[in-house]
């Protein structure tokens, strides 16, 4: 099985636990409950996932010299992560989000970019990779400049050593100063960097400045732009419409690295929807996404079919949401048929 390096974004979620009556009212005492304090951002949750599924997974980003970076230092380390490539800001502050969950509604982060500012891409070292993954680029200052040229650098030295890249977005702030930059611009030239691209519909339409509503036609646009844009796999997440897919010609993915040559002709001209999986009981909905990602990720490793992948995308999905995270034995009971999959561990 490759091996996928992933970076980026890595912070440190702090979440309350809040009775749904909780708000903020200037001189009041309000109760809330237990305080968890994980490992966050794209390079944690995508990475974690994937060493749960038993993929050598090795980190890159940027942390603070403070108590917060030894703590996310040493929670990479509980889950897993032996060879951590993380540089230290001198200047700096750790990255933390801290997560506000209602029941029965999405969550709101109130986010402290701090480190990952630093992150430019410069220290990653994709070579002997399978995959060189990097998450949220609306939260790394440090790969914006000059129109995202240190990610096109990036992804342009990954590809010439063979590697497949991969690329997730996050939701653009309009009210940030990355939120008044050319997004259009920026993403199309890094699309053409880019062989699978991973947004959710949200991200798109926040950096694209779109407030259409979500219709599949929405969805159909954004992902054959992408295509367009030079991109060998689109997969969209819809929230609860599910996951969306679009794949490029077969010419286009055997120029995707190692990992997709071999499936070009399995996965070339392919258009497919899968509706997520059901949980009774939702716990969570944070990393969800990046959840998702890891199990595309890990189906195109295992040389998984497109059905056969974005099922485990969903699935991994689900296993974030119903509190146990993504375990094999977890996988396996939103979806048993994933079996024939994970065997090739």
């Amino acid at each position: 099985m490759h091996s996928i390096a992933v970076a980026g974004h890595i912070c440190l979620d702090v979440t309350p636990l809040l009775a749904d009556k909780a708000r903020i009212d200037p001189g009041a005492l309000i109760e809330v409950g237990p305080l968890s304090i994980s490992l966050g951002g794209a390079v944690a949750n995508t990475g974690t996932a994937l060493t749960n599924l038993g993929i050598k997974t090795v980190p890159y980003g940027t942390v603070g010299d403070d108590e917060l970076g030894r703590l996310l230092l040493a929670k990479l380390s509980q889950e897993g992560f032996r060879d951590p490539h993380l540089a230290v800001s001198e200047k700096l502050a750790t990255s933390y989000s801290l997560v506000v969950e209602h029941s029965g509604t999405d969550r709101t982060f109130w986010h402290h970019t701090g480190a990952n500012a630093e992150f430019d891409g410069a220290s990653v070292s994709a070579n002997g990779h399978g995959v060189l993954h990097v998450g949220y680029p609306p939260l790394l200052p440090g790969l914006l400049e000059n129109s995202g040229s240190p990610l096109q650098e990036l992804f342009t030295r990954a590809r010439a050593e063979g590697v497949t890249t991969s690329l997730d977005l996050a939701v653009v702030d309009p009210h940030s100063a990355v939120g008044e930059l050319d997004w259009g611009a920026i993403y199309s030239s890094v699309f053409s960097h880019s062989d699978i691209v991973t947004p959710s519909l949200d991200d798109l339409t926040s950096a694209l400045r779109i407030e259409e509503p979500y219709s599949p036609a929405l969805v159909q646009r954004l992902a054959d732009q992408l295509i367009v844009d030079g991109v060998a796999i689109a997969v969209i997440s819809a929230g609860e419409h599910g996951l969306y897919l679009k794949t490029a010609s077969a010419e286009r993915l055997r120029s995707g690295g190692k990992v997709l040559e071999p499936l070009a002709d399995l996965w070339a001209d392919r258009t497919l929807m899968i509706a997520p999986l059901p949980v009774p009981h939702p716990v969570t909905t944070t990393g969800t996404g990046d959840a998702s990602t890891a199990g595309l990720l890990y189906g195109l490793c295992a040389g998984a079919t497109p059905e056969q992948a974005l099922s485990l995308a969903v699935a991994c999905s689900a296993a974030v949401m119903d509190g146990r995270g993504v375990t094999v034995d977890n996988l396996l009971r939103h979806d048993a048929t994933l079996a024939s999959v994970l065997d090739n561990r």
